[in-house]
Parts: C-alpha cells; structure tokens; sequence
C-alpha cells in the first residue's frame, strides 16, 4: 500500500479508518479493524455514560493496536463526563464533530491525542482547520448515519483539499479498494468508511437489522430527520441522518413538526426497536450499502480495501 500521513502517523497497513457508528460498532469492532491494519473507532452514543467508554475502550486497546473513539459535539454538551472519560483512556485518535467542536480541540491534542474533525461542506472544513483539527474527514452526503447532505463526496474532496493544509481523509460511499484508490490517486491521505462494515459479524448490529442492510440495493437509502424528531433527540437541525428506507420514514418524512408532537408515534418506533422490527425501527448506513451482500468479518472488508494496492499499481503500470 501507499505511504501516507495516515499510515506513518499510527504505522496502519492500509491508509483506512473504521468510521465510528453509534450503536453499531463498539470496542469489538474497532479491535477488529485495528487487527486487520486498519485504524477501528468505537461510536459513541449520544447518551452513553463514561464507563461504557472506558470499559469499550479497554477493548479495542486489548490487541496492542492504535484505535480511535467518535464523539458527538453537541452532546458533549450535555455531557461533559464523555470527553473525561475518552482522556482517560487516551486512544490514538479521536473525532470530534458535529456541533460546536472547536472547545474540544484543544483539551485532546493537550493529551497527545490526534484530533479529526468531519466536515461537510468545505467552510466547515477550514473552520476545523482553525480550531486546530489535525486531521479533517471530508464526508460527503453519501455518507450513512449523521450528517450534512449539501455536497457529495468527490467535489467536496477537491474544494477542502484546495482550501485546508492539514491531512485530508475522504468519507461517504467509499466500501471497496475502488474507492480507496479513487480518494487517494485525488489527494486524500485515507478513506473513513462505515457503511462497508455493517455486514461483519463483529457489529452491534442485530441479525435482523443485518439481514436487511445485506438485502438493500443502492436506491434504498433515505436521508433526513425523522428518527431524530421521533425520538426527541437533541441533534443540531442540519445534521440529519441517512437510514435504510423504511415504511415509518416514507410515512413521517416532510411532517416531521407534526411528528415532533405525537407521542404515540415516538412509542411505536421505542416498541419497534426494542422488537427488532425494521420496517419502522432504524438503520444508517450509506449509498455503498448496495455493495455490501454477504457477511464477512471486519477482516475480510479491510483485506478488499487493500485491493487499492493493486489499482494504483495498474495505473502507474499503464503509464
């Protein structure tokens, strides 16, 4: 594989970053991608309490390898014990986005932690940039779970790579070596991927919300705020989330003030999560998810994507 910022920084075998899924991926995962020569990231959940993380932390650590943890800005604020916990237990890499971020930056880098930032649009990336970001995920609209939809994945890529002087690491519909090589042959140090993984048995995921993610072509995302407002989470209005399209998104989606107030709504996804029944219960994943069909382990997903290798390889051979 290339040599890049990525690989040097936390001597990876592949320039590629398990991005961090809430609810998804936990201590398990992240060892899993780690292991594999990747750089795994625990999700951590807007919610959680700061044992979860240290006790997901001990986990991913447990292999020896470098591993990451995601933060949510905006529910920091509400919970401050979160970036305590995560100094605690001080993992290579951790990512703080979404909301106000800029009072995090420094506090990690304080402790030897490398900070990335997910941008997406490209002010937002300079703007990371300034606050002091090591790193800044450019994550385009294709992306799963939270965030912006403004821009798509490749010409958000160009306008941060021109605008910021930092590393650049490219997400959103990024799930083969094909992708690695396209992100990297344009600039990027690396690929932060998600969606790619929530056919591994290593995932939170249970075997029911996996089942549907493997039978979901590449029409069948939707994004927007509907779980959100259902739920009564506190997300910040312009980070929506982009899920399996469900029959309880195609019935709330653009009445979302009327759902922000119908309490039996709110009941029926809880019952809905808890019964493990998707039609109305969510899962985030990506535009890529028509490319994940079978199930796999993180290993198996990282060794595809340094199939990149040999594209690279090609090309300069053609030339």
């Amino acid at each position: 594989m290339p040599r890049t910022w990525l690989t040097d920084r936390f001597g990876l075998d592949v320039p590629l970053v398990g991005a961090p899924m809430a609810g998804v991926g936990d201590g398990r995962l992240a060892a899993a991608v780690s292991a594999a020569g990747g750089l795994g990231m625990i999700g951590v959940p807007g919610s959680a309490p700061a044992p979860w993380i240290v006790e997901q932390a001990a986990v991913a650590a447990a292999g020896g390898r470098p591993y990451g943890i995601g933060l949510m800005a905006w529910a920091l604020e509400h919970h401050p014990a979160q970036l305590d916990a995560v100094l605690e237990a001080g993992p290579a890499l951790v990512s703080v986005s979404f909301g106000n971020f800029a009072p995090y930056v420094e506090p990690l880098r304080r402790a030897g932690i490398t900070v990335a930032v997910q941008a997406g649009t490209t002010r937002e990336a300079r703007e990371a940039e300034q606050a002091g970001a090591d790193v800044v995920v450019a994550r385009g609209g294709e992306g799963g779970g939270h965030g912006r939809d403004e821009v798509a994945t490749l010409p958000l890529l160009q306008g941060v790579l021109e605008e910021v002087t930092v590393p650049v690491l490219a997400a959103g519909g990024i799930a083969t070596g094909r992708g690695l090589a396209a992100v990297l042959a344009a600039g990027a140090a690396g690929a932060w991927a998600g969606t790619a993984f929530l056919g591994c048995a290593e995932t939170m995921l249970p075997e029911a919300a996996r089942a549907r993610v493997l039978a979901t072509g590449e029409t069948g995302t939707a994004y927007g705020r509907v779980f959100d407002v259902a739920q009564r989470l506190a997300w910040p209005p312009e980070f929506g989330g982009r899920a399996l399209r469900n029959a309880y998104f195609e019935r709330w989606h653009g009445r979302e003030e009327e759902l922000a107030g119908d309490e039996a709504a709110r009941a029926e996804l809880e019952a809905a999560r808890a019964a493990g029944d998707f039609d109305t219960a969510y899962v985030y994943a990506g535009q890529a998810v028509g490319m994940v069909t079978r199930h796999r382990t993180a290993a198996d997903v990282v060794a595809d994507f340094a199939a990149a290798d040999n594209l690279l390889r090609r090309l300069t051979d053609d030339h």
